[in-house]
């Protein structure tokens, strides 16, 4: 038995997990006496399509790890990984990261026969504007903009092009009176080049059939993306959800034939248990 489609559907499970949970746990937005560091290790359950725009989605169950870490001007917390580049009461700029997931081509109908799709590190700087904040601190409404460079990951990296996606993202804390409970949505445009949009949309005439003909892809506008998560850190564990919507209506790729559905939903839901956590206690927001 061919076990090589199994293998690489794991592998893209996984690599999207970090990615999907970060923007599960949607941060509140209180300073709290908080450690500088937690570990754990949970499972989580994650449904999502191959790519935006594929036909063909994937539930899976996976461990996770919880790793949270509240340096100075280092972070790996609820708001993802990254560096503090500049911060002020109202203005920050950060190291943003993210990535995409690889796809083999032999478990994808679209894209049979077709290279697989290795996975990508995007990283780049993110200029956070808060726009608003409550008097009592618990809802905060921030511009955030990252722009990516994308890079391959395999043994001859090569570069994907770039990424924007500006968008406004609403923090609650305690939202309904829930103590505890953190409610995080977001949404906005993304932007990326054409070498980013044909990495995952063009095919070259070598791939040409009848039902997929030769394409290729120009730069510009790639979609929208909405977002809402909701989170709650229990003593001794941790607890978080998300579901998130892309369409890819209008899009600079939107005709690809790679691209069979102009609509794309992501969900996931997760619990990690707290196993250890630094004595040293810093103030942080979350």
């Amino acid at each position: 038995m061919n076990t090589r489609p199994r293998r690489q559907a794991l592998k893209r499970a996984a690599g999207i997990l970090g990615i999907t949970l970060a923007a599960a746990a949607a941060p509140g937005v209180q300073a709290k006496d908080l450690p500088l560091w937690e570990l754990g290790l949970g499972v989580a359950g994650l449904w999502f399509p191959d790519y935006r725009g594929a036909d063909e989605t994937r539930g899976y169950v996976l461990p996770v790890p919880y790793v949270v870490y509240r340096g100075e001007f280092f972070k790996a917390d609820r708001n993802g990984i990254r560096g503090m580049l500049f911060n002020t009461d109202r203005l920050d700029l950060n190291i943003s990261v993210g990535a995409s997931q690889p796809v083999s081509s032999d478990s994808n109908r679209a894209r049979a026969g077709m290279p697989d799709l290795k996975p990508s590190l995007e990283i780049g700087p993110s200029l956070d504007i808060t726009l608003w904040r409550a008097a009592d601190q618990r809802t905060k409404l921030d511009l955030r903009l990252p722009v990516r460079a994308a890079l391959s990951v395999e043994s001859h990296p090569r570069s994907l092009g770039w990424i924007a996606s500006p968008r406004l993202n609403l923090d609650m804390a305690d939202v309904g009176g829930l103590n505890g409970w953190n409610l995080g949505m977001l949404a906005g445009p993304i932007y990326a080049t054409r070498r980013q949009h044909n990495y995952f949309y063009a095919v070259s005439h070598e791939f040409a059939t009848a039902d997929r003909p030769a394409y290729s892809a120009s730069g510009g506008y790639s979609g929208t993306q909405f977002l809402a998560a909701l989170s709650k850190r229990f003593p001794g564990y941790w607890v978080g959800g998300f579901a998130r919507y892309d369409t890819l209506k209008s899009a600079a790729f939107e005709d690809s034939p790679l691209v069979r559905r102009s609509n794309s939903f992501f969900t996931g839901i997760a619990v990690a248990w707290i196993f250890g956590e630094s004595s040293t206690r810093v103030n942080a927001d979350e």
